[in-house]
């Protein structure tokens, strides 16, 4: 920068790199765009999926969106923030999330078209605020109520989820597990119904069948009994929850023991003996014959359980002792001298099952347990680790569903009933604006594309056919990516919750309309730059390596 002739004057360190006005918002589309195709080929039940390797040589293999691209390090800063798109879906939906950045990658695409005619950026982003707001509206004029108690059609949204998945061999026994375990723990205050999905504990063992998953109403401790004399099997029992050690405490400060004489010797050892024997009797007389410790458990003290026939696991975690109290109903107890018959759970069956390697023990049949337990089998781990992001999307809709009570058609039929309603609307506005609401009329059109684009299809065909029957009034229909014909979604079963789809448009346009409106990027020498080739990772490998 020079001033009056003299010399340049230096505000930016040696090294920074900056890019401003187009080039900088070409660059920025570009890089979004990279994120939106890597995970393109991923949506659908004809969706393939992605290896990831990372540099430590484990290896993930799935086709959920949110888990891609947590996995891929990415180093463009625009491409980040499509990752933040990705993350606050999973957040708030569970599911969606490849929707999501494809419909946010391809919001920029089409703005890019319209940059590039010297439409600006504060335009377009205004056109896309507006059309969000009236594609909202449209999903909401579509939405169909769920009935409560109405299990069929949870079990439909949860299956229409697995069904891109890899659970979606198994998906109708996941689906009723899923359905199982969200009703079992779903609370209703007031008129309205609350789902706490930390009280559903996933428990995953590889070795099995996918066909052992199953629901556990009760809790899954990933802990075996301290001592092999203790009862391996106990029906009706009474559970004692303990937050403190069962072993004689060490001083707070310093402290030293001076004995003169063995006899000294063996007093202070039977004293410590008496002491610990007084706390397995606390447990006996309170009537537990179960005992969770989530602290240690003193050798001693083991011993003189397994003499009293009571089953006791020590080093409990705090999220299982928490959900031990909801499905048992035990007080968890801070001080063993303060342990009565009524801080007592109850549980039909406590058992040590020996899974693959593993011994865990199983808390069962609770009477109305409020927190519940997930046990997902597979050959393998890669299987079962995919089969738990299947479970947590499916449990996370299913939830969503149940608190909103209300759905709307799946497989791109309401992507294409947006679109329609927009192209109309678009007329009604006028300016500037009306072109970047046609411009998301048709960016919204890539969920139904790239789901016929996956399964084979001619995506032109599918959307001509598609804005054929929607004109006549099916406002449901979209393409059946295993008969290739244009059905009723509802009719079909192929559902989702109305949350899902209304945060896909919220999220896609804040982070579309965000990216657009930067028109300068100032990169420090260590930073990542924006001058960087789109979608680069470090160490020099693109998003093609993966």
């Amino acid at each position: 920068m020079m001033v009056g002739g003299q010399q340049p004057i230096i505000i930016l360190r040696e090294g920074t790199k900056r890019e401003k006005g187009k080039g900088a918002q070409l660059n920025n589309i570009m890089a979004a765009r990279a994120i939106s195709d890597a995970v393109k080929s991923t949506l659908g039940p004809k969706g393939m999926d992605k290896m990831l390797v990372n540099s430590m040589g484990d290896v993930v293999t799935t086709n959920d969106g949110a888990t891609i691209l947590k996995e891929i390090d990415v180093e463009h800063p625009a491409a980040k923030m499509i990752v933040e798109v990705a993350k606050s879906q999973d957040d708030e939906c569970g599911d969606g999330t490849t929707s999501a950045v494809i419909l946010t990658g391809e919001l920029l695409k089409y703005a890019g078209e319209l940059i590039e005619q010297n439409i600006h950026p504060t335009v377009i982003c205004a056109g896309y605020k507006l059309a969000a707001t009236k594609a909202i509206a449209e999903l909401s004029k579509m939405a169909i109520p769920i009935k409560p108690g109405d299990k069929k059609t949870l079990k439909n949204i949860a299956m229409t989820s697995m069904a891109s998945k890899g659970a979606s061999a198994s998906k109708e026994l996941l689906a009723d597990v899923v359905v199982d375990a969200i009703t079992s723990i779903a609370e209703h205050i007031g008129d309205k119904t609350i789902v706490d999905m930390d009280n559903i504990q996933i428990q995953k063992k590889h070795g099995g069948n996918i066909q052992e998953t199953r629901i556990i109403k009760g809790i899954i401790l990933d802990k075996e009994r301290v001592h092999e004399g203790m009862p391996r099997h106990l029906k009706n029992v009474k559970i004692a929850l303990v937050n403190t050690a069962l072993e004689i405490k060490k001083t707070e400060v310093d402290a030293r023991i001076q004995i003169q004489d063995p006899t000294q010797l063996q007093a202070f050892l039977d004293e410590e003996e008496s002491m610990l024997r007084k706390m397995v009797k606390k447990v006996k007389k309170s009537g537990a014959n179960v005992l969770i410790c989530q602290k240690g458990i003193d050798d001693l003290v083991q011993h003189f359980l397994s003499k009293e026939g009571i089953y006791a696991v020590r080093q409990a975690k705090k999220s299982d002792m928490d959900k031990l109290a909801k499905a048992t109903g035990a007080i968890v107890v801070a001080n063993l001298y303060k342990l009565s018959p009524k801080d007592l759970g109850f549980a039909g069956n406590v058992e040590e099952q020996k899974i693959g390697d593993d011994k865990l023990t199983f808390i069962t049949d609770c009477k109305n347990p409020k927190a519940v337990s997930v046990l997902i089998r597979g050959s393998t781990e890669h299987v079962v680790d995919e089969l738990d992001r299947g479970m947590h999307d499916a449990l996370f809709v299913v939830k969503v569903a149940l608190e909103d009570g209300k759905l709307i058609p799946g497989g791109g039929a309401a992507a294409t009933t947006i679109a329609m309603a927009l192209r109309d609307y678009a007329s009604t506005v006028g300016g500037r604006e009306q072109m970047a609401i046609e411009a998301y009329a048709n960016a919204v059109e890539i969920i139904p594309k790239t789901l016929t684009e996956n399964a084979g299809l001619d995506p032109i065909d599918m959307m001509i056919e598609m804005r054929r029957v929607h004109k006549k009034g099916n406002k449901n229909a979209s393409v059946d990516v295993f008969t290739g014909k244009v059905v009723d979604m509802i009719k079909n079963n192929v559902i989702e919750p109305l949350r899902v789809s209304v945060q896909e448009i919220q999220a896609s346009t804040e982070a579309a309309t965000m990216i657009l409106r930067i028109d300068d990027i100032i990169a420090s020498k260590s930073g990542g730059g924006g001058g960087m080739p789109p979608g680069r990772m470090p160490g020099g490998g693109g998003m093609g390596d993966y």
